[in-house]
């Protein structure tokens, strides 16, 4: 990290740096496919088996008797899931598929997305020490939601989804002639026009689906890092401590707050989900 001899870092070194991905390789400039955020894929698939593990565990313990909270608990988000999956996807075979991705996608989402409230400086600082021992660079970035790249492959997951169960429902046939003849009706004049705009409706709904997530994780993990900057500017005087006291009570008060943002979150992208899927069940 970036800093004058003897002294801090500034504060917008403090914020470039703790937006730094720890990557395979240094960036170039160029766009450069070979190049992975190790530290989103480390947390995400970590997030993913606890997620799965959580899950396993309550469907293995359940018993018809008095359930435990845990197991109330799961009942409760497996019927949520469940009764928005059949209000929206009508066919019961899909469904079998179609309602264990939307568990899975919720589960996971907030599972990465709580990673937000863990506090800033914490595992970056573990990785401050061990990074360097082995040879890492120092940069850590610890919620995965906040990496466009994992949000947009998670859009780009339900977008083949959602091609998968157009073929499916409506056939090859069928579907390519719908791609031809919605919106505006099957007249050979218009199939340029419905094409171009099938086109722009997949790209849309698959590029809003995965910035929305993006966009609200990424400004949140900044507000959790200018919170931190009240903290790292204490000082022994009246000043200092009144910025102290401020940052307990901002990041309380946000953390909080942050609860709400990041369970609606993973119910607006797993609810998304599940309309994109029905809509590739419906015939226009």
């Amino acid at each position: 990290m970036a800093a004058a001899q003897g002294q801090g870092p500034t504060a917008g070194e403090y914020i470039v740096h703790h937006l730094q991905h720890l990557q395979n390789q240094k960036q170039t400039g160029v766009v450069n496919f070979s190049v992975f955020n190790l530290d989103s894929m480390f947390y995400a698939i970590v997030l993913g088996i606890l997620g799965s593990f959580l899950l396993y565990r309550a469907a293995s313990r359940a018993t018809s008797g008095v359930p435990g909270r845990f197991q109330a608990a799961v009942e409760l988000l497996v019927e949520m899931v469940d009764s928005q999956a059949k209000g929206i996807v009508h066919n019961a075979n899909s469904r079998k598929l179609v309602a264990p991705l939307a568990l899975t996608v919720f589960v996971w989402i907030f599972l990465m997305n709580a990673m937000d409230l863990l506090p800033v400086d914490l595992l970056p600082a573990i990785w401050h020490v061990a990074g360097p021992a082995i040879g890492a660079p120092d940069y850590m970035r610890v919620v995965p939601t906040a990496d466009l790249s994992v949000t947009m492959g998670l859009s780009l997951s339900v977008l083949l989804i959602c091609l998968f169960y157009n073929v499916k429902i409506k056939g090859l046939g069928g579907w390519i002639h719908e791609l031809f003849s919605a919106p505006f009706g099957d007249k050979w004049f218009l199939y340029p026009i419905n094409f171009a705009m099938q086109m722009i409706e997949f790209v849309a709904k698959t590029v809003s689906h995965g910035m929305r997530l993006f966009g609200n994780m990424y400004a949140g993990e900044l507000i959790f890092m200018l919170i931190a900057l009240l903290g790292g500017a204490f000082t022994l005087s009246a000043t200092g401590f009144a910025l102290a006291a401020l940052h307990v009570v901002a990041g309380s008060a946000w953390a909080i707050f942050h609860i709400l943002i990041i369970t609606l979150q993973a119910f607006v992208f797993m609810m998304l989900t599940l309309v994109y899927v029905g809509q590739a069940h419906d015939s226009h």
